[in-house]
């Protein structure tokens, strides 16, 4: 790695170091892991991370503080359109509830402040942990700029426009802390609109009064209350929950479903439409530079691809290259005719993920976006869409990403001696490796005692075999990893065996499992943001900002009381 961001904490190869709390902050300790370390991880990120060089070419701006303020130091925006745009997140903001932090934090912006911006879909009930981590990101960020001279405020952009119902209508909460329960709104609309749009029924009650049954904390569920009704659509319910949970910090909230935002945004749209020939063209010719580097396309592009949808008569339709003209589903629309549509009603039409962070940018002066893996990979190819339709690339960053870990969970951790990494391998795994830990200490010594006298003995064999057949060490090296597996194949049995002895070991191993790596995953991507601030308070969001501060390009395993 070239360059740290922030001049913290942990290489691509590194071990996790681990950082002072500041005292009285409720922090016990955090360690950085680097993403090198995590599963699923790409190439791509590795090195837009760690080898900066190397992916110059489709990150132009370094993911550091101090290439965001640079950048931050010579961005203009028009003063007009930041009235404008001021107006409208007014009006959205006093409609959700917002504190007269995010008031005063619109202000701010309308007299020339810059914006850190991060956003999610609008998931049920607030959606995964990583949403809070995502706000806490930009609201670190911000305050830093602002005390290093550059006047900054924290944005979180609701996706609203998505149009995946099925991917935000639900939600997991903990039961107990042995398993999840999967809470499913089944609440619907006509064709396919946008989810923002998707207004709640009377289900919804039923929904909240069982998350309120699991979550530890009445300010949260009163939250979850005012905030999910029937009658609010995923939009609305989701900005009012987080006009709530971030009510002190100063947290603009913007939902882009609107239609004088739409209006700000018309010539972007028909510049996209206009010039989406040679924009397919550029984004192709990307496609292929990532292929040729080594790298996946995030998003792929075909010959017929456009940056639009249609939301005429309220459903989401994908815009389609045909020739000089343009198709929405099976109808063939003129490109003149389209173009007219476009800055005539552009609330009908929204844009593609690979437009939206354009659209974001003309909408506000925009300095940095934190995203995750999936969004730094658009912006590898964004960046041909920035260049000729802003004139300008936006850097990004990655956001926070965080494993809390409470009192409970660091003692069973440290019980059984385990980190992180032993929980990637799956339940089974986890339970045998906790299994082993708790076996009689003789019986481990002789199991480690056994792999290493074979290891001592093939060493020995293979020596002297290179002085009488070298055709043999090979032959030798094999026998050797037979005799380790079948070691480690009896440890495993004897490991089992300790399990069904144990009972305890099982439900420690579910809980581990439940509240440290759920589905499969992160605690980020599946706990909800509602369960970490119900168990943890309001404080948590406040201990993350210090962990964020650290700007460590890492995984943290964040312990706190």
């Amino acid at each position: 790695m070239e360059e740290k961001a922030g001049g913290c904490c942990a290489s691509a190869e590194g071990v996790a170091t681990a950082s002072e709390p500041q005292p009285g902050s409720g922090l016990l300790s955090h360690d950085c892991i680097p993403f090198s370390a995590v599963p699923h991880t790409t190439s791509l990120f590795r090195d837009y991370l760690f080898n900066h060089r190397r992916v110059a070419q489709f990150y132009p701006h370094e993911p550091t503080v101090a290439g965001v303020a640079a950048y931050a130091r010579k961005l203009g925006f028009p003063a007009e359109r930041r009235a404008r745009v001021a107006d409208v997140l007014a009006r959205q903001n006093r409609a959700w509830g917002a504190g007269d932090a995010a008031l005063a934090a619109i202000d701010q912006l309308r007299k020339g402040a810059v914006a850190v911006v991060s956003g999610q879909q609008v998931g049920l009930l607030g959606g995964p942990f990583y949403s809070v981590l995502k706000a806490v990101a930009a609201l670190q960020l911000a305050g830093e700029l602002t005390a290093q001279g550059i006047d900054a405020v924290p944005v979180f952009w609701l996706a609203t426009e998505d149009h995946d119902l099925a991917e935000v209508k639900h939600a997991f909460l903990p039961v107990e802390g042995q398993a999840l329960e999967r809470l499913t709104s089944t609440s619907r609309a006509a064709g396919e609109p946008p989810v923002g749009r998707v207004k709640f029924g009377a289900e919804i009650e039923t929904l909240v009064a069982r998350a309120a049954e699991l979550l530890p904390n009445d300010g949260v569920v009163a939250a979850l209350r005012e905030s999910y009704r029937a009658g609010e659509t995923f939009g609305s319910a989701y900005a009012k929950l987080f006009a709530r949970l971030f009510h002190e910090a100063g947290l603009i909230l913007l939902d882009p479903l609107d239609a004088e935002l739409h209006a700000i945004c018309g010539e972007v749209m028909a510049s996209a439409a206009e010039r989406a020939p040679e924009l397919d063209a550029a984004l192709l010719a990307r496609g292929k530079e990532l292929r040729d580097a080594g790298y996946h396309e995030q998003v792929k592009v075909t010959a017929e691809s456009t940056l639009l949808f249609s939301l005429a008569g309220g459903e989401r339709k994908v815009l389609h290259l045909a020739g000089e003209d343009f198709m929405v589903g099976a109808k063939r629309i003129p490109r003149a005719e389209l173009l007219r549509r476009i800055r005539e009603a552009p609330e009908e039409f929204s844009p593609n993920v690979l437009l939206r962070p354009l659209m974001q940018d003309t909408l506000l002066p925009t300095v940095a976006y934190f995203g995750g893996p999936a969004e730094v990979a658009y912006f590898a190819q964004v960046e041909v869409v920035y260049r000729k339709l802003l004139g300008r690339v936006t850097p990004v960053l990655p956001r926070l990403s965080a494993t809390v870990i409470n009192s409970r969970m660091a003692k069973l951790m440290k019980r059984y001696g385990i980190g992180i990494s032993d929980m990637f391998h799956g339940a089974e795994q986890l339970r045998e490796v906790l299994a082993q830990r708790v076996m009689p200490t003789e019986l481990q010594h002789k199991f480690s005692a056994a792999g290493d006298e074979v290891a001592k003995m093939i060493a020995e064999l293979q020596s002297q075999l290179r002085v009488l057949d070298p055709t043999l060490v090979d032959a030798a090296e094999r026998s050797g990893r037979k005799m380790q597996y079948q070691i480690a194949h009896l440890s495993g049995k004897a490991a089992r065996a300790e399990l069904r002895r144990n009972e305890y070991l099982d439900r420690d191993a579910a809980e581990i499992l439940t509240l440290l790596f759920p589905e499969k995953g992160l605690q980020e991507r599946t706990i909800p943001g509602i369960y970490m601030l119900a168990a943890h308070g309001q404080g948590l969001v406040e201990q993350l900002m210090e962990v964020a501060a650290t700007h460590c390009p890492g995984h943290h395993m964040v312990r706190v009381e």
